[in-house]
């Protein structure tokens, strides 16, 4: 396989393949579009089976962040980076710092932060050699918050959209994962009047939210089928599938996961079966929002406010389905796709 043969390649701007000898740093950075202004992506650490496998999510990583970053109405366009490794055995400060090195080399046309693997303190070692970095720790750096705020005006401008109501009282929802983003949109939905239903591998986060936000607990696999006005996927990727769609009570699914639709085609599933999709990477991109405000001037009114406009972007997105009779998550990439020059 080449880049340019993979079904992953997307006219990419550049591919770069670095490394460092002394590190053992073996890495992809991806640049998939520069039209807005420079590719910020993270860098995800990840022992992938083969070099192939890397190049993909690399791509499509690549891909997905200018469409995110198109629609969270920032200066940037998309980018990623992987490490080809284990985070656990083989990541030391000084490939970190060998990583800074391959970013600065790229003059500033892609800027690099946190992802899966990696963390503020590896953006702390990568900042010893590039500025072209975000997610150092400081002011502002926690950009779950964000996210998890951002999801939840999502939900709410979901819910007026397909069931007329900008109240949240008396609904039920279903809150797929209990993590940093996950617990705190519950705990949001809790504080505005929703009823919960929740499911977590780990059972002291099920006992918590039990506890602290009367919510109701049920098996990992038994949440799809659950009676809620709303699913949030705030877990894994691909949950939404030839298996789990059917299951589906929810009227509206509207989460922080990535990549919630396992295939493409799953997006008209939800659609033809009535259900009102928020695109995932629309709805969960108040992190990204809070990385570009974060640093010495960061001031947590501005960046939320800006959060808040998912809420205005998503009824824009509704409105473009309906007209257009299409899915929402091909509205999304349509209107994406004119804010960073595709259609043009």
């Amino acid at each position: 396989m080449t880049v340019f043969s993979t079904p992953h390649f997307d006219d990419h701007e550049q591919v770069v393949f670095a490394s460092d000898a002394a590190t053992g740093l073996k890495a992809i950075i991806a640049v998939h579009n520069t039209h807005r202004g420079p590719a910020l992506g993270g860098c995800r650490m990840w022992a992938y089976g083969s070099e192939e496998e890397a190049i993909a999510d690399a791509l499509r990583l690549a891909r997905g962040m200018t469409y995110k970053n198109a629609l969270a109405d920032l200066p940037w366009g998309g980018g990623k980076s992987v490490i080809i490794g284990d985070a656990k055995t083989d990541k030391t400060p000084e490939l970190m710092q060998a990583m800074g090195v391959a970013v600065e080399r790229l003059g500033g046309r892609y800027i690099v932060a946190e992802d899966v693997g990696t963390n503020p303190d590896d953006m702390v070692a990568v900042h010893k050699h590039t500025d072209h970095v975000r997610g150092v720790k400081g002011e502002g750096f926690d950009p779950s918050p964000a996210t998890a705020f951002g999801c939840f005006v999502g939900v709410k401008a979901s819910v007026q959209e397909r069931l007329g109501r900008t109240s949240l009282q008396g609904l039920r929802v279903a809150v797929q994962g209990l993590g940093h983003v996950g617990y705190d949109l519950a705990r949001q939905l809790s504080e505005a009047g929703a009823d919960l239903v929740v499911s977590d591998m780990d059972d002291a986060a099920l006992a918590r939210a039990r506890a602290e936000l009367g919510a109701e607990s049920v098996g990992l696999d038994q949440i799809y089928a659950q009676d809620v006005d709303v699913f949030a996927p705030c877990a894994l990727g691909a949950v939404l599938n030839d298996e789990t769609i059917p299951k589906l009570k929810a009227r509206i699914v509207a989460g922080s996961a990535n990549n919630q639709l396992a295939e493409d085609r799953h997006g008209q599933a939800l659609a033809d079966k009535g259900v009102l999709y928020a695109p995932d990477y629309v709805i969960n991109a108040g992190g990204v929002i809070h990385i570009f405000h974060e640093g010495p001037d960061y001031d947590k009114q501005t960046a939320f406010a800006h959060v808040g406009r998912i809420a205005e972007t998503l009824t824009a997105i509704y409105e473009r389905a309906r007209a257009a009779g299409v899915p929402t998550h091909v509205a999304a990439d349509r209107l994406a796709e004119e804010r960073f020059g595709k259609a043009a």
